[in-house]
């Protein structure tokens, strides 16, 4: 693979998985980018964080199955033992379960072990950079999952104008920056209605609409809406 990163800052990957053939050849792939570096590898997930009490990475490639200790419980641990390592789950399933889990706990990307190296390298820039990474394949099916929810607030449910219940949880919390009318539009967005969609259901007009949005992925720091809705439920705001 053509190197053309020669600029990047240093990028330390720890790899964890059970399989010492599949770590190979994640670590063969890697090495050969400049700006990434396998500094360790473990089998399961106690093995993860006794590395990371020696030498903290930037980011965990993680497998959700391993003995001991799989990677859901060991991402929580890490999130609560060194809240700067981001964590990667690399996985062979594709439900939307496992990644409402894993995001939970505190993971910034899911991805599926078939996916292309460069796709991988690609990700594990991307959610060093401090955005969310999700395999492209899962995406469809974590957006019907939020069409399933329904939108709460500290009192319980947020009410829509029309008495329709459109499904997604929005649970408030301290470090929740949203307004609760910037709430009712993330749940339309999460429902992939546009923004004359949005402000025809709330009766408000779509240059409001733009800026509420505008609004929600400034608080947010994201670039895109379903940027912001992976976010939620990253942070705890939006659940099952």
């Amino acid at each position: 693979m053509e190197n053309r990163n020669m600029g990047r800052s240093q990028i330390k990957v720890l790899l964890a998985d059970d399989h010492q053939l599949f770590r190979e050849g994640l670590k063969r792939i890697l090495n050969m980018e400049e700006d990434l570096e396998v500094i360790g590898e473990c089998g399961d997930g106690i093995q993860v964080v006794e590395f990371c009490n020696q030498e903290i990475p930037d980011v965990v490639l993680m497998d959700i199955n391993m003995p001991v200790e799989n990677g859901v419980v060991t991402t929580e641990r890490l999130r609560d033992i060194f809240p700067d390592v981001k964590v990667i789950i690399l996985s062979i399933h594709d439900d939307e379960s496992y990644v409402f889990e894993t995001l939970r706990k505190g993971a910034s990307g899911y991805l599926l072990k078939d996916m292309e190296a460069e796709s991988l390298i690609n990700a594990i820039r991307s959610v060093v950079g401090g955005y969310a990474y999700i395999h492209p394949k899962v995406t469809g099916k974590l957006i019907q999952q939020l069409r399933r929810m329904t939108l709460l607030d500290g009192s319980g449910i947020v009410n829509n104008q029309s008495g329709r219940d459109s499904g997604v949880k929005f649970i408030a919390a301290e470090d929740n920056p949203l307004t609760r009318r910037e709430a009712e539009v993330l749940r339309l967005m999460a429902e992939g209605k546009s923004n004359k969609m949005i402000g025809e259901y709330l009766f408000i007009s779509e240059k409001t609409v733009k800026n509420h949005v505008s609004s929600i992925l400034q608080k947010m720091e994201v670039d895109d809406r379903t940027q912001a809705v992976i976010n939620s439920i990253k942070n705890g705001w939006v659940t099952l």
